[in-house]
């Protein structure tokens, strides 16, 4: 077989390009992967069922979300350990900073390179105070999770070097979820509750803001530097609360106004604690007032309530727990609470919206997109 000269020239000048596209093709993929591993911005997940994505289907205890219909409107459209239909606030979160979804971190996946993007330790039951949430004997309470989150840096420091893993552990975004259940679950569990013969309601939010106040000094002293501290929701008005305590479907004021106390003295623990540090470590989430927005005017949300639980049974769907018996709504969308305690994954999205845009009113000293952009330039 022979070749022309210009035949010749034609296939070596291909060859050629072809070569240098290869190469291109080649280096572009050796470098796109460690850049996006190192400027993507670690994230810690700490607390209760509001945010646990699974630990507790590990845990010997009856807190679980792990059957059906948990998880219906999830992409996989299982349960997941997730107490919502869908994402939970830490995955809307997650999604918005541009990361990955962070494991559970009993999760037997977390390993290796998936330990740089962080770690969910949060546990649904548990509270601020170590006798909250004892009706669900294995849960990992805050000093337990606090273990883990030590653990977890050994195994990152073992990874990446002592040094780098520090820089992901202070560079991190942390989220921190507590205080529901030391009244849902505690003070307000019982009408004569050991917790409520020994303090008034008053009392007792100035007892658990002063133990939040050492979980918060202790989260400093294992390295976190930008932490949201999200107040209560208004648990007067969730619809487990609706059907035990309330006549005609109004907001329980008792639960109300503990819910305000307690996160009014939060606020100004926050704000205390980062005078003391010297800087804005700590972000208050009004979450009281990004779920009052939509339960006062769910229609203004495309909502048809915001009183009924999509998934439950009793009144307004809020007896007992969410299963495969329960009545289940068809529609996620148009329901701001998908069980008797949690909001659909559509109700977190506008929290998670107000997080990122709202005023000082809803994150105090700043919102999501200032703290992203501020800490960018570092």
């Amino acid at each position: 077989m022979w070749f022309s000269t210009n035949s010749h020239h034609t296939i070596m000048t291909n060859m050629r390009v072809i070569l240098i596209t290869l190469h291109l093709v080649l280096v572009t993929i050796g470098t796109v992967v460690p850049m996006r591993t190192e400027s993507a911005r670690a994230f810690f997940v700490f607390g209760d069922s509001l945010v646990d994505n699974g630990n507790n289907n590990y845990l010997p205890t009856t807190a679980r979300a792990n059957s059906p219909p948990y998880g219906i409107d999830y992409p996989t459209r299982r349960p997941t350990g997730r107490f919502s239909n869908g994402f939970n606030l830490p995955d809307l979160i997650s999604q918005q900073i541009g990361s990955e979804p962070i494991l559970p971190y009993l999760s037997p996946q977390l390993n290796g390179q998936k330990l740089l993007v962080g770690a969910n330790f949060a546990s649904a039951g548990i509270g601020i105070l170590n006798d909250t949430g004892i009706q669900f004997v294995g849960i990992l309470r805050m000093f337990e999770q606090f273990s883990l989150f030590k653990q977890y840096q050994q195994r990152l420091s073992r990874e990446v070097g002592v040094v780098e893993a520090k820089r992901i552990v202070n560079g991190a975004l942390v989220l921190m979820t507590l205080g529901g259940n030391d009244f849902v679950n505690n003070y307000f569990l019982t009408p004569l509750s050991a917790r409520s013969q020994q303090f008034t309601v008053p009392q007792f939010c100035t007892y658990i803001v002063s133990e939040y106040h050492k979980i918060l000094m202790r989260l400093f002293e294992l390295g976190a530097r930008r932490v949201l501290v999200t107040g209560t929701g208004p648990l007067g008005c969730v619809p487990s609360q609706l059907a035990t305590r309330s006549t005609n479907g109004e907001c329980v004021n008792e639960l109300q106004q503990a819910a305000q106390i307690f996160n009014s003295l939060l606020v100004q623990m926050t704000k205390d604690l980062n005078t003391q540090l010297g800087s804005d470590v700590f972000i208050a989430v009004n979450a009281y007032q990004m779920n009052m927005n939509f339960i006062t005017n769910p229609q203004d949300f495309g909502f048809v309530t915001s009183k009924m639980a999509c998934c439950g049974q009793g009144r307004f769907n809020g007896v007992g727990l969410c299963t495969t018996l329960s009545n289940l709504c068809p529609n996620r969308d148009v329901y701001a609470f998908w069980d008797p305690f949690h909001p659909t994954q559509r109700a977190l999205e506008f929290i998670v919206r107000d997080m990122f845009n709202g005023s000082s009113y809803y994150m105090n000293p700043m919102n999501l997109s200032t703290i992203i952009a501020m800490d960018a330039n570092i």
